[in-house]
């Protein structure tokens, strides 16, 4: 098999989103930083972990998204999209509101989808719970 074959069966777009991810991590690290050596190393740096910090967040988003999937919910359901739009709110009144920083606004809207995400698990579970010891 060609060398261009195994290539194209290998690569997904996945893969491209992951190298998109970390060219920008690589370029915002040298945004007005002068190129060197040190600096290169730097922005590698940054950019492998733009790409750690997106694979555990989509990782984290994905697999809430599946489990309550296969626990019988539908992705319209209200509990599922309540942290979704608990932390996109969040973000959105953290960069507009309190702190114009990109970073800033992604981090509350990540802990807040967190914190969120728990809390409607609790409440489901005890309201389940509830409807099972009344029937």
């Amino acid at each position: 098999m060609a060398l261009q074959n195994r290539l194209r069966d290998r690569l997904r777009p996945w893969h491209a989103l992951m190298l998109a991810v970390f060219l920008a991590g690589f370029a915002l690290s040298l945004q007005d930083t002068p190129l060197g050596r040190d600096s290169a190393f730097v922005a590698v740096i940054s950019g492998l972990a733009a790409v750690v910090a997106f694979q555990f967040t989509v990782g984290n988003i994905w697999g809430y998204a599946v489990e309550y999937y296969n626990a019988g919910g539908s992705w319209t359901d209200l509990p599922f999209l309540t942290p979704f739009v608990a932390a996109i709110a969040v973000g959105a009144v953290t960069y507009f509101r309190i702190d114009p920083v990109l970073g800033a606004a992604a981090w509350a809207a990540f802990w807040t989808f967190i914190v969120v995400a728990g809390i409607v698990a609790v409440v489901t579970q005890f309201s389940a719970g509830y409807r099972e010891s009344t029937a």
